[in-house]
């Protein structure tokens, strides 16, 4: 059963990212809206589902501190994990508007965290902050969405009546690929979870273990297979919308609808405050320079991305397990890798736009 549970899950993931991919991007030209902007809210946050089913059950509980934790947990995997993957597989373009506009948001709401978490709690009245910008962010989309939709030539606009009804069937088949495919990964997630937990436990892994990785990994699926597919298809703004919507609907959102839930608000315990939180923004902000370089996400800096999120998992396996190797592992990331790391990227960035200074004289 176990392992059924599993695979069905996995089938459901796969075929559920493919119907929305498939149906979003049409749905989008079709409606004379950028894939970018589909894939920032309707793909993100329709495959944010499991999060906040996740987050609003922990909070209605009483274990709303797992609201916090899944969101956090959530925004690394997202970046590094994703869109190193994806990356890897293909090469990314990055549109200006996400250089320009979203990616300073996430960075933005990333700090918003930690600054409301000073007095060690998120309660509703953060959480009617959080969803106020929420909203706000959906219009400003919308209003980017219309700017674009307006630039069109009149050429473009002109439907003939015969097409037009073509059109409408169409664009109703693709609203139900959306809707299906969302349908179709919230229950892959659920099932890929509990197979890959009952997994952990035949093996005799800690349910620690589990919570820090299996299912942090499993409630963001449907973010790994959309974004993986969209890339595979070619659709590398939703790839990337996708990744960068969710992180702002996780905090925005999921994160803000929780705290309104929760009883006594969300707590904030000092180990993640002192660590996963700023990690969640230093990744954050990372995204900045490693999306400037050409505009685009290379196969080596989605390595980089990937090669931290392991890095990431292995120091949450050494310090949940108090393992030998922790004091080595921390000395070689800190003294090491991460002084690499930035070296590297601001010789990038100091190469690239050193490039373009040349092309312009």
């Amino acid at each position: 059963m176990t392992i059924l549970l599993f695979v069905c899950g996995l089938i459901f993931l796969i075929i559920g990212a493919e119907m929305l991919v498939r149906g979003a991007s049409k749905a989008a030209s079709g409606l004379g809206i950028s894939p970018l902007i589909v894939g920032l809210t309707v793909v993100a946050f329709g495959t944010s589902a499991p999060e906040l089913a996740v987050s609003i059950g922990g909070a209605i509980s009483g274990q709303a501190d797992i609201a916090l934790g899944n969101v956090v947990g959530s925004n690394i995997f997202n970046v590094l994990f994703i869109l190193g993957l994806s990356a890897i597989i293909v090469p990314l373009s990055v549109s200006h508007q996400i250089i320009r506009f979203d990616v300073p948001l996430m960075i933005t709401v990333s700090v918003a965290v930690i600054l409301l978490s000073i007095d060690q709690v998120i309660n509703r009245f953060d959480g009617l902050l959080l969803i106020a910008g929420l909203i706000f962010y959906i219009g400003i989309l919308v209003v980017f969405s219309l700017r674009a939709h307006s630039d069109k030539k009149e050429s473009d606009q002109k439907i003939q009546a015969d097409e037009h009804s073509k059109d409408q069937v169409n664009w109703l088949l693709n609203i139900s690929l959306v809707v299906i495919g969302l349908v179709l990964l919230v229950l892959g997630s659920r099932w890929f979870v509990s197979g890959a937990v009952s997994f952990a436990g035949y093996l005799g892994i800690s349910e620690l273990i589990v919570g820090l990785t299996i299912v942090a990994a499993g409630t963001s699926m449907p973010e790994v297979v959309t974004s993986v597919i969209a890339a595979i298809r070619g659709e590398r703004d939703i790839a990337v919308g996708n990744v960068v919507g969710s992180n702002i609907f996780n905090i925005l959102g999921v994160l803000g609808i929780s705290s309104i839930l929760a009883p006594s608000g969300i707590s904030v315990s000092e180990p993640i405050m002192g660590f996963d939180i700023p990690l969640m923004i230093a990744v954050a902000i990372a995204c900045l320079p490693i999306f400037f370089t050409n505009g685009t996400i290379s196969r080596w800096e989605g390595a980089l991305f990937l090669g931290y999120y392991l890095a990431y998992t292995s120091y949450l396996v050494f310090n949940a397990t108090q393992h030998e190797l922790l004091p080595i592992f921390n000395t070689v990331m800190l003294y090491f890798i991460i002084p690499i790391t930035v070296v590297t990227i601001i010789v990038v960035v100091f190469q690239e736009f050193k490039g373009k200074s040349k092309n312009t004289t």
